[in-house]
Order: C-alpha cells, then structure tokens, then sequence
C-alpha cells in the first residue's frame, strides 16, 4: 500500500495583493511563548531545546508544516483576528486570563485604540 496517501500536506503558499492568515506551530509544542526571557533569547538552556545542526541556521523554533488561510472575507478576517486573540487563553498555553492582557497581541488594540506596536496595520482598513 502507498503509505503517500496518508501524508497531510498543508497549504503554504499565499498570493500576492491577497490577505492571508498565516500559522504555524512551535517544534514539540513547546512553551517558548510563556516566559518573556525565552522571547529575549537570554535562557541558553531553554534554548538548547531547538537547536539543530544545519547549514543555515543553529536553531528551529518552527515545524515546518505551516499553513495560510486566504482571508476573502470580511468574516473570515475577523474570525482569524478572534482567534489570534483568544489563543493566548488556549488550554495549552494558559498564557494570561484575558485576551487584552497578553503583551504581545492587538487586542487592545482592536478593542480601545492602544497603539503599542508602530507596524500594526488596521485589518479594519482592508475591507
């Protein structure tokens, strides 16, 4: 039996002029968004966890099977943008107990106009 029928290949392409959402997932599903010092890099032990032996890089926080999502609609948009902000709360993550408290998101952003990040663009704006 081909065992190939069985392989899941995920959609990671996108197109350009299109909006996409795009995700992947930490190697191991490993905690690296929990502490703000794994962010900073200053926890070489931690750190040690992703190390690789490739030309190209010493480190691999990512696996390698990420997926894009075609953003077409207004509604989709937001469900995507819900998501990002609700994923801090995940069981798996148990990052903060509400969405706005988590530093690196745009929640509130979205919700009270708090500006935080200089590069944020207004997915409000594209549709």
């Amino acid at each position: 039996m081909d065992k190939s029928i069985f392989d899941y290949k995920r959609k990671s392409y996108i197109s350009i002029g299109e909006i996409f959402f795009w995700t992947t997932t930490i190697n191991q599903w490993k905690h690296l968004l929990k502490r703000d010092d794994y962010k900073a890099k200053d926890s070489p032990s931690f750190l040690l966890e992703f190390a690789v032996t490739a030309n190209n890089k010493n480190y691999e926080f990512w696996q390698r099977d990420s997926l894009a999502i075609h953003l077409f609609s207004k509604d989709v948009a937001f469900q995507k943008l819900d998501y990002i902000h609700n994923n801090p709360l995940a069981e798996h993550w148990q990052l903060v107990k509400n969405p706005c408290d988590y530093k690196y998101s745009t929640c509130n952003y979205y919700n009270i106009s708090e500006k935080t990040y200089t590069f944020i663009k207004d997915l409000r704006d594209e549709f």
